[in-house]
């Protein structure tokens, strides 16, 4: 007869050779037929051995009692992890979150400017070498130990817990700049839905004497100081930055703005409050449907006049420009942002897969998927920018002067504002944008939210709710900076200094702990456990140098020559860059402090101290067919 595990038989009755169940614990007997543990460390069975665990012996089914090994020849109850309802409501979300509003604006502009299709050279050569192996290593981790940024620490390397504090202070940064950008998107598309676009005329309140509009049937002249109707639109009526003198000077808040962002943050919140199950179906919509219209936007493209002057502009290739160094660290910059590993969202996201589930495969289709996407943003931009040029008789190089958002909301916007049906188009455009950004912070908030109900599940995990209320009214209340009528100007600040230097930092120490502290060959066995095969050379290699050279030549390029801000006529001072440094410090701090606190709770000489703080202090629970072990 099978007995479950939850029996009430006493250990006293037990006969020799019975495994019996004390104080909730399956107590073994040292002649049961099988054994968990065999000389004193042999825990991890092969997939051979899958199907050996359906049956423990003397009638104890694994089946009735999913439970974890704690390498002594207990079993011990585990509360399942909650996992993704599919497999490909996970694709779905890695690629969501891969893919944002940096592979539409940022990759074109980088591509031209870094000698068009010569660009890809390096690209490609950076994300077979860096960002590739970084994404596949995330995936990895958060698959086997199934755990959040900061408590995942424990099972690889104590003493650098401090990186997942820092990657969810990072998290909190992108969030309170980033949903902004959105809002910002909320606002076009609402202004849309009118039979003539609020951009296309010079007639409207916002509008100054210097605003020219140059797609009109009357014969105008482009001057110096002429301003188009998009670009008025976007600086005079969406942000308002003619009413703050700078970031001494912000002024008040947009209440305008302010309904939008609390609206993207009410829908934020319903989709993630559930957790996994919730957003994996969210981003069936959020995640395809930026597909369609990229497709719909390439197609219109394609057909203007002019189209074909903008893609010559996009992919000629400028050979000269590979011996520049610039190119080489724009090409690891885009690559490494894009991919979007150092965030908490890849082991978080991981975390909820299957523990058999085959992550080398889709860390390679979802970065695939990735970068494809950014090329073909760039002819989506780039037949538009075409168009422009023909249209105003200039060099496709004169119409692509604009950069970041500027060029979605001011050059593309004016493009779109002139074709037929330009209402739709508008519409579609702005709805692809706010998609795009919505899964991006469903992933960066979920970084957050597991790392945090992880690291404290006594206080938050039954009370996911409520904690994810509370971060979505901390986040909106930490953007409202951004919302004042100079909020433009904190949203580059934020953009270029707290987040960059900050979160290539954390992953270049995340790397150097998995490869050199915990170990290539521990966690090339922990992947052939869950796979079923080991890791090859290449990827040993990009994982103990390359990856690290990649991060640590990325960051020291970044910080020897940190950019000159300039955001419309705008020059930031000097004391906004120190400014920019102590943000992004202050996320970084966390690692030196933790690392000191704990060599100073660790007991025992500084040796010893250092030995234990490098030493794994938590097991990992590998699923033995039916029942958890754990890995020591």
């Amino acid at each position: 007869e099978t007995e479950p595990l939850t029996s009430k038989k006493d250990v006293s009755d037990c006969n020799e050779g019975e495994d019996c169940k004390e104080n909730r614990l399956l107590v073994r007997n040292p002649k049961s037929a099988l054994r968990l543990v065999e000389d004193g460390n042999k825990v991890h069975p092969s997939q051979g051995d899958k199907g050996a665990a359906a049956q423990i012996s003397n009638g104890y089914s694994g089946v009735q009692s999913s439970v974890p090994c704690n390498g002594m020849g207990e079993l011990m109850e585990l509360e399942d992890r909650e996992t993704w309802s599919k497999k490909i409501d996970f694709l779905l979300s890695v690629i969501g979150y891969a893919v944002d509003l940096g592979n539409v604006w940022r990759f074109p502009y980088i591509c031209y400017q870094n000698g068009g299709g010569a660009f890809l050279i390096p690209y490609t050569i950076m994300a077979i070498f860096g960002g590739i192996p970084l994404f596949y290593m995330e995936l990895a981790l958060g698959q086997y130990h199934r755990n959040g940024c900061i408590s995942i620490w424990r099972k690889i390397c104590p003493i650098f817990k401090g990186i997942g504090f820092a990657i969810c202070i990072i998290d909190l940064y992108v969030a309170s700049y980033y949903n902004t950008i959105m809002a910002w998107a909320f606002y076009y598309l609402v202004s849309s839905f009118t039979a003539e676009l609020p951009w296309t005329s010079c007639t409207n309140a916002w509008n100054t004497g210097n605003c020219t509009n140059y797609f009109s049937k009357d014969n105008v002249s482009w001057s110096l100081h002429s301003t188009s109707p998009a670009e008025e639109f976007y600086t005079r009526q969406v942000l308002q930055v003619h009413r703050s003198n700078g970031l001494d000077d912000l002024g008040g808040i947009s209440w305008q703005l302010t309904l939008c962002l609390l609206l993207i943050f009410t829908i934020v919140y319903f989709s993630i409050w559930k957790g996994v199950k919730t957003s994996g179906k969210m981003v069936w919509v959020t995640a395809t449907f930026p597909y369609i219209i990229l497709f719909i936007l390439l197609v219109r493209g394609a057909t203007l006049p002019g189209a074909w002057r903008g893609v010559l502009y996009y992919l000629k290739p400028e050979w000269q420009k590979l011996l520049a160094t610039e190119v080489w660290v724009d090409a690891a910059a885009q690559i490494f942002f894009s991919l979007g590993p150092g965030f908490g969202v890849l082991l978080a996201y991981a975390s909820y897969n299957k523990f058999r589930n085959n992550c080398y495969q889709d860390a390679l289709v979802t970065s695939t998927v990735n970068c494809v996407t950014s090329f073909v943003s760039g002819f989506v931009i780039f037949t538009v920018l075409g168009y422009m040029a023909e249209m105003r008789n200039e060099d496709v190089s004169e119409v692509a002067k604009d950069t970041g958002p500027s060029l979605l909301f001011i050059t593309y916007a004016e493009a779109i504002a002139n074709m037929p049906a330009s209402t739709f188009f508008a519409i579609i455009f702005f709805l692809m944008l706010l998609t795009l950004g919505l899964d991006s912070t469903f992933a960066g908030l979920e970084g957050v939210i597991t790392g945090v109900l992880d690291e404290f599940p006594h206080v938050w995990s039954k009370r996911r709710e409520l904690f994810v209320l509370g971060l979505t009214i901390v986040c909106f209340l930490g953007s409202l900076a951004t919302l004042t009528f100079g909020g433009a100007y904190v949203v580059k600040l934020f953009e270029e200094y707290a987040t960059g230097p900050a979160v290539l930092t954390v992953v270049f120490l995340e790397a150097v702990a998995v490869a050199w502290f915990y170990g290539i060959t521990q966690f090339c066995n922990d992947v052939k456990e869950m796979l079923g095969f080991s890791p090859g050379w290449y990827w040993r290699v990009c994982w103990v140098a390359i990856s690290p050279i990649f991060l640590l030549f990325v960051t020291c390029s970044f910080l020897s020559n940190p950019p000159e801000l300039r955001l419309f006529d705008y020059n930031y001072p000097y004391w906004t860059t120190v400014v920019g440094y102590c943000i992004g410090t202050s996320s970084v701090i966390c690692i030196p402090i933790y690392m000191v606190y704990r060599l100073i709770i660790t007991p025992g000489t500084l040796k010893e101290r250092i030995l234990k703080s490098i030493t794994p202090e938590t097991a990992t629970e590998i699923p033995f067919g039916d029942i958890r072990m754990n890995a020591v």
